[in-house]
């Protein structure tokens, strides 16, 4: 499988190139930066331009075998050098972000409000590189890098940023400098950059959903704000580790069956991949519930958590075995809460509202 490198490489080798450029007078058609990860990023440097005191070029994006929304977007850098007496040594390196670099608005990001989302390794990257460039001639004064992405005013809708009180344009991220795919890193920093802004904002509940279904059901059932919740994919232990590490003080999680039935066997991360016994399951509270062997089988052979539903409802013992179900859960999800107070609720898409653990309707109520 095939690397590609961030937003972030991307950047620091465009702004790199172009403060050589500056310097020297002479284009640069390649350049190499090392990445945080210790990986060698050879750069194609395109759309060179120059000025009396600045130089600009860019570096096409390439996310490897795991492209996102940024692939082939032009990562451009413009380097201006104010030169002037200095203690020697003495060099400062400004980043700002132009077009197409979103701006900050919320509070909890890695960037303070006001700053460019230029998240701080890029910029760590983006200085070390300047630095290194200056070194060579000696330079010193004032630097000023201006990182702008054409295309990502319009690529900015495409990603969470919106969500996120990042307006404008896209970020500017990466910690390793490389893109590996089928990484779920990216997921699970989502998930953390959207606790952290929960937090700052002030929230001690939150409302977690693996995906967009159960946002709409929590929208459409109890007319619940979208802005105090996020989704947390598969990762649903993980994401209540995070909550917790961050203080939350209550935790709602909602999903479909298909989904969440499998934490009642203590299963976290409900990717398939990892494990599914969602039938086994369903089967096993419904013998604890004395469901007749034949309608056992009879589950046991779905291939879909509805149709397995079905059959419960059919055979009038679904509001039995989804109480076992949901006990169950909770066991599990007050292992891994541990003193944070958590609840669950389930549906699905054809009944509706399933179950909902004890406390679940009066942390809707605001009283937990």
């Amino acid at each position: 499988m095939k690397i590609g490198f961030t937003t972030g490489s991307c950047a620091a080798a465009a702004a790199k190139a172009a403060c050589y450029m500056l310097l020297t007078g002479t284009d640069k058609s390649n350049i190499s930066i090392v990445t945080p990860k210790g990986i060698t990023f050879d750069a194609e440097i395109v759309d060179i331009h120059r000025g009396p005191d600045y130089c600009r070029c860019a570096v096409i994006k390439d996310g490897g075998d795991d492209p996102d929304v940024t692939m082939g977007a032009h990562v451009c850098a413009e380097v201006r050098i104010e030169e002037k007496e200095c203690l020697p040594g003495e060099l400062e390196v400004v980043i700002d972000g132009g077009v197409g670099v979103g701006r900050v608005t919320k509070p909890g990001l890695d960037q303070p409000v006001g700053n460019a989302a230029i998240n701080h390794v890029p910029r760590e990257m983006i200085e070390r590189e300047i630095r290194e460039v200056c070194g060579l001639f000696d330079i010193k004064g004032t630097v000023n890098v201006l990182i702008s992405i054409p295309e990502g005013v319009d690529l900015a809708d495409k990603t969470f940023n919106p969500r996120l009180g990042i307006q404008g344009g896209i970020s500017v991220l990466g910690t390793s400098g490389v893109v590996e795919p089928m990484s779920n890193q990216a997921i699970l920093d989502t998930i953390a950059v959207e606790l952290n802004q929960l937090r700052a904002l002030g929230q001690t509940r939150v409302v977690i959903a693996p995906g967009n279904y159960g946002m709409d059901f929590m929208k459409n059932e109890f007319n619940y704000d979208l802005d105090k919740s996020l989704k947390c994919s598969n990762f649903i232990g993980d994401t209540i580790d995070m909550a917790v590490k961050r203080g939350f003080e209550s935790l709602l999680l909602v999903g479909h069956i298909g989904k969440l039935v499998k934490l009642s066997g203590g299963i976290m991360n409900t990717h398939s991949k990892i494990a599914d016994r969602r039938m086994e399951l369903i089967a096993e509270a419904s013998g604890e519930c004395g469901v007749e062997k034949e309608i056992i089988d009879k589950i046991m052979e779905c291939v879909a958590t509805e149709e397995a539903i079905r059959i419960l409802d059919r055979f009038g013992c679904r509001e039995e075995v989804m109480a076992v179900i949901m006990d169950k859960a909770m066991f599990y999800l007050r292992q891994r809460a541990g003193h944070m107070k958590i609840e669950c609720l389930m549906y699905s898409n054809e009944q509706g509202f399933l179950g909902a653990s004890e406390g679940a309707v009066s942390w809707l109520r605001g009283q937990m």
